[in-house]
């Protein structure tokens, strides 16, 4: 590939080169680089260092007192701080052994967990039906998240330098979406992050941040289609989830059409519900465009309605490539030119912390630990109750770890309750990558479902319907980015006959999937991550099962037939485990397989009866043919007789 070949579109045209903002750029994000390549030589004394510094901004708060960070801090080297870290400060399994101390600056309390107040919270779904509300600290925003940002965007230059010659597409969280009981805003981290981007760089945005705030996500889908749409020189498309750029481009096939006029019209089409306000907002972000509008007609017209085409500029792709998500990026691989566009992981990335980002196109993620202090757990280990923490230049090369963290906003041995893999190095300091959640937390498409929540939902759907379960489990499904709700329920009482008492019958398959209807709508309520991804489609419907008696046994005790060993057995009511799924699926299909067998004898018994009604019929009906013959043969008799 020649290096002037991404500048150039199909028509030979080259993409303007940005002089003034790459050099914005390699000033603030070259220093920046140069500090992580610096103490990415040197890990262990980074986490020293950084983890010291957390400790002594914070002693004097409620939890540094109540955790003794003072006594830490006397530590003569890094070995025995780490130690004393360990023995004075438990791991925060969950968020919950934290709330309480949130809660108090959420009502205005300070110096609780850091010195002062969060500048804001991140929310997130957390094992309650409360969500998480992560604070932000002004430190962590700027010092850190800030800082990485640099970094990220000198990153993108360095492997497309005429990147910010055309309009950006990035797709962010809700900057504002309430304000916590003492004035203080929560929403996303990413929103209010753009909010802040310098305006040399957010006037090559394709929209603004109003966008997100649209309330029905099919209306949103289209907004943010449409204003991509107008620009052909859009050079940089930017979204966690690939299921959101999928939901997207089938935006697009939906409704290119009404695009195409808006596009041409230089309005908004109002058939969808759109807030005055953010409408007005957006009517200086569009003017009729016809010569656009013809060239998209065109390319439908040619069965090229691709970002390859309709976006020829294309530099950037970065979305999430780890675990679950490659299903969804698979589906949309031949709509883009990956010899014009770079495609790059977007990095581990939490509510909690930006842990790491990929700077290659690997799905490796650079970690960086001069802004953040982090632990490990080997695999191996996840369910013994005495872990051994490594330090970050401890990890192997291949294995795979449950991270965590603790970070300048509060967060103190946080576990991520993520399984990370690492890969190779990043000057000393190891690079990893997201494999998939664990502890009983599933996320197809970010929603982070809790089994506990999971548990919850179902109970809640029973107090409504009125129907008992036995026994329940969900598994979740890549493939079709759903949740299976397999379900044993005790049988129903039923009065069958006036005056008789109740009698026990089965629950029927539609009465199930009514019920998983329920556990859906509660699971909404509780969750608002798996509520955005409901509503915006990215997860569909969830399905029921139901499920032979005893299943729960049966499946242990196949289990056990296998090599498990009794004691160590261990089950989640929610997990994504297809060997797993496929034996609750067997016993599915038992009873299943048993129904069709019953109705095969049905259908044999129905044929049989058909059979003989039909030779009945076709016997009485030569029967009659006898009778008429014979009839006609004494009538002809009789009138030769007359003659």
């Amino acid at each position: 590939m020649s290096d002037s070949k991404p500048y150039i579109d199909n028509e030979g045209r080259a993409l303007p080169y940005p002089y003034l903002i790459n050099f914005v750029l390699m000033i603030a994000g070259g220093l920046q680089t140069i500090r992580l390549n610096a103490w990415s030589k040197h890990p262990r004394h980074a986490a020293e260092k950084t983890l010291r510094d957390i400790l002594t901004l914070s002693k004097d708060t409620v939890y540094g007192k109540e955790h003794h960070f003072d006594i830490i801090l006397s530590a003569t080297s890094a070995e025995e701080l780490f130690r004393l870290y360990r023995f004075y400060v438990p791991e925060n399994n969950s968020f919950e052994t934290l709330r309480p101390y949130v809660e108090r600056h959420k009502n205005g309390e300070k110096d609780v967990l850091f010195p002062g107040k969060p500048d804001m919270y991140a929310t997130t779904s957390g094992t309650t039906s409360e969500p998480k509300w992560v604070p932000m600290t002004h430190k962590y925003l700027k010092d850190v998240y800030g800082k990485m940002s640099h970094i990220w965007t000198w990153n993108f230059v360095k492997h497309r330098s005429r990147i910010f010659g055309g309009h950006m597409f990035p797709i962010v969280g809700k900057e504002v979406e309430g304000y916590a009981p003492d004035g203080t805003i929560f929403g996303s981290v990413s929103g209010v992050l753009v909010r802040d981007i310098p305006q040399i760089i957010k006037k090559h945005y394709v929209a603004p941040a109003s966008v997100m705030s649209i309330e029905d996500y099919g209306a949103r889908n289209y907004t943010l289609m449409r204003l991509a749409l107008q620009w052909r020189d859009v050079t940089l498309w930017a979204t966690a989830n690939p299921s959101t750029i999928l939901e997207l481009l089938h935006t697009v096939d939906d409704h290119i059409d009404e695009m195409i006029l808006d596009i041409a019209l230089g309005t908004l089409s109002d058939k969808f519900e759109i807030d005055p306000k953010i409408r007005e907002e957006l009517s200086h972000w569009m003017k009729p465009q016809p010569e656009r509008a013809r060239e998209l007609k065109e390319l439908k017209a040619a069965g090229k309605l691709e970002p390859k085409y309709y976006w020829p500029w294309l530099q950037y792709l970065s979305t999430w490539k780890c675990g679950n998500t490659k299903i969804y990026m698979e589906k949309y691989m031949d709509k883009f030119d990956f010899e014009k566009t770079y495609y790059q992981e977007l990095g581990y990335i939490a509510t909690e912390c930006r842990f790491g980002f990929s700077l290659d196109d690997t799905i490796e993620s650079v970690l960086f630990p001069h802004f953040h202090y982090y632990e490990f757990v080997e695999e191996s280990e996840l369910d013994t109750p005495r872990k051994h923490f490594l330090q970050i230049d401890e990890l192997q090369p291949g294995k795979r770890y449950n991270a965590y963290v603790t970070t300048y906003s509060g967060l103190y041995r946080y576990n991520m309750n993520d399984l990370v893999e690492v890969g190779g190095k990043y000057f000393e300091t190891p690079t990893v990558h997201m494999v998939s959640k664990v502890n009983g937390i599933v996320s197809l498409t970010g929603e982070k479902l809790y089994e506990p929540q999971f548990i919850q939902a179902v109970h809640e759907a029973e107090e409504e319907t009125g129907l008992k379960t036995k026994f329940f489990v969900g598994f979740a499904d890549v493939d079709e980015s759903k949740y299976h709700f397999y379900f044993e329920f005790e049988d129903k009482m039923v009065q069958k006959r006036k005056g008789r008492e109740p009698e026990p019958e089965m629950v029927s398959q539609e009465e199930a999937d009514a019920f998983a209807a329920v556990v859906d709508k509660h699971l909404q309520t509780i969750n608002v991550e798996y509520e955005c991804k409901r509503q915006s489609f990215r997860l569909h419907e969830p399905q029921a099962h139901l499920l032979l008696s005893n299943a729960y046994s049966r499946f242990k005790a196949a289990c056990l037939k296998d090599g498990f060993r009794d004691g160590q057995f261990k089950f989640n009511l929610l997990m994504q485990d297809e060997k797993r799924r496929s034996r609750f699926s067997l016993l599915e299909r038992i009873e299943k397989g048993a129904a069709r067998l019953g109705e095969t004898f049905l259908e044999r018994a129905d044929k049989l009866d058909d059979r003989i009604d039909s030779r009945r019929e076709r016997r009485s009906t030569r029967r009659a043919e006898r009778a008429d013959r014979r009839a006609k043969r004494k009538e002809n008799k009789k009138d030769a007789d007359n003659k």
